[in-house]
């Protein structure tokens, strides 16, 4: 089976992430591959849901966190016994299924122990003080064993300890030895042998086996009903039914109730610090509701994971989805900075810089010479906007304007018009409920050396409404400063039609006199001509906090 892929941008996403998530996946399902799905690392900000209602295209999938987990490596269903298997039944479930762990469960499904081979054998095949003779069964699970049927007494469920002897001797010899055991104990296996049977029947054991399918008197059945002794007939020569007999033993006995288990839903990392210190040979997962999904051991951790990630907007692993470090990642479609961490094979890696990371993918379409839908043309139309602010962030690239000039007719739209309503529909903070969430719905973070500090951006159409918020909103970044232990957490709220950027920040007070633009007050600078974080205001900080 193909892994199932997620094309997928960075946290917090932004419209370009999102729309280029979506554009990709669908230009991999137009070139045959079925089981690619666009996905996002955060919800979409408004301004993208605008985009995607207004398209009428359906959302990603959202996945906050892809760390592998234990349903991912489990084999479904697993072979499971029950309590009152015979030892019989159990060895052709190892034998057949080629397990060396089996877990116990109830009616419910719910597990109650393990049985290991190993450990199986070892109770099993060493002598302990009544192993020559003793065996554990019932009188229904050894006639099952044996297949034999009730000559007289019938099948009880009750375990009883009985101890086996063979009838292959003169009476007189077989009766001196069992003359030191209790006769209700008694499991006498014989063949065509009336003498031994009679024995038996006036000695009073609790079974009789006649093996080889050999009948015994009417007379002595009649003898044994009376004494309520149990008698079985064989189809088994005397070495197999005694082989047999101490196969009839139920699972019960040997059960280990003690067993590592782990959630089907836990990371596999738990899984692997379980098998590898508990000192258990495997773990039972369970799914939420206690019943068994599976049982892994050692090599369960060598298995592939079902799922692979496509990284788009960012190359980054600090930007990526939760766990993207555990997962294989087939390719990086991107437009920014470089800062990948190594792979253990080759990948198609394409950065490019340009002002979006839909104007990568829609080059990709055009290269092979396929035209997206007028819905994906025009999704890919917004995320060029978005990220170029209607082309005119100075990131904005020629590349930029040769794509949108392609996708105009194909989407039906004017790139102007549909830039300004994608800006005016939701610019501002109001759309995004507290000022906290403004913040981080699109808010990164950066190293200048060992200094960790965040950066998050805003377009608004004039700063009326950021005067009115300014005091929550720096109360806001406070408390994202200090969440994300940071050194500097600023905010860039980016008036699209005057090309204006205020920057609200918190920490390193010392940043006025280094910073190089006007203080419009404490902890307030105005940036005119600043509109892309990537390429002017991210630089510039890092330029100058390496001076601090």
């Amino acid at each position: 089976m193909d892994k199932q892929i997620y094309v997928i941008g960075h946290k917090n996403p932004d419209t370009d992430s999102i729309a280029s998530a979506i554009a990709y996946a669908e230009l991999k399902t137009l070139m045959g591959q079925n089981n690619v799905t666009a996905a996002a690392a955060g919800e979409p900000n408004p301004q993208t849901r605008y985009i995607i209602e207004r398209l009428g295209i359906k959302p990603p999938l959202y996945l906050t966190d892809i760390h592998p987990k234990v349903r991912d490596i489990i084999k479904r269903p697993p072979v499971t016994a029950t309590s009152d298997m015979s030892l019989r039944e159990v060895l052709q479930l190892f034998h057949q299924h080629t397990i060396r762990v089996l877990p116990v469960v109830d009616d419910s499904n719910i597990p109650v122990g393990v049985v290991s081979l190993l450990k199986l054998s070892e109770k099993y095949l060493v002598a302990g003080t009544d192993r020559k003779r003793g065996v554990d069964t019932s009188l229904r699970s050894v006639a099952a064993c044996l297949d034999a049927t009730f000559l007289a007494g019938g099948p009880a469920d009750e375990v009883e300890h009985l101890h086996l002897f063979i009838g292959a001797m003169l009476e007189e010899s077989f009766t001196t030895r069992i003359a030191g055991y209790e006769p209700a104990s008694l499991l006498v296996m014989t063949g065509d042998r009336p003498s031994i049977q009679q024995a038996a029947i006036e000695r009073g054991v609790r079974l009789l086996v006649v093996t080889g399918g050999f009948s015994v008197s009417d007379d002595l059945l009649d003898k044994a009903r009376q004494s309520d002794i149990a008698v079985i007939s064989t189809p088994h020569d005397t070495a197999t039914a005694a082989w047999l007999a101490r196969l009839s033993t139920p699972l019960a006995c040997f059960v280990e109730s003690k067993f590592e288990k782990v959630g089907v839903g836990e990371p596999l990392a738990h899984l692997r610090l379980k098998l590898l210190h508990s000192g258990e040979p495997a773990v039972v997962a369970l799914e939420e509701d206690g019943s068994i999904a599976g049982i892994a051991t050692k090599s369960s951790l060598l298995a592939p994971i079902p799922y692979a990630l496509i990284l788009v907007d960012h190359n980054e692993l600090t930007q990526a989805v939760p766990g993207a470090e555990a997962v294989e990642i087939l390719e990086v479609i991107d437009h920014h900075k470089l800062g990948n961490a190594p792979t253990n094979h080759p990948i198609t890696f394409m950065v490019a810089p340009v002002g979006s990371t839909c104007t990568v993918v829609a080059t990709l379409y055009r290269e092979r010479g396929l035209q997206p839908e007028q819905k994906i043309a025009a999704l890919l139309l917004a995320g060029i906007l978005s990220d170029t602010v209607i082309l005119k962030s100075p990131t904005t690239t020629s590349r930029d304007r040769e794509l949108v000039a392609w996708l105009e007719p194909i989407a039906g739209l004017d790139h102007l018009d549909f830039g300004k309503d994608i800006f005016m529909s939701c610019s501002g903070f109001s759309a995004y409920g507290t000022p906290e969430k403004a913040i981080r719905a699109d808010f990164k973070h950066f190293n200048a050396g060992d200094l960790l500090f965040g950066v998050g951006q805003v377009e608004v159409v004039g700063f009326d409404e950021f005067f009115e918020m300014k005091a929550m909103l720096r109360e806001a970044l406070k408390r994202v400063k200090e969440q994300d232990r940071l050194a500097l957490a600023g905010l860039m709220v980016t008036d699209i039609y005057s090309e204006t950027t205020l920057f609200l920040v918190e920490g390193k007070n010392e940043l006025a006199h280094v910073m190089g633009y006007p203080q419009f007050e404490p902890h307030l600078y105005e940036l005119k001509g600043v509109m892309s974080r990537k390429k002017q205001m991210v630089p510039h900080l890092l330029k100058v906090l390496g001076t601090l």
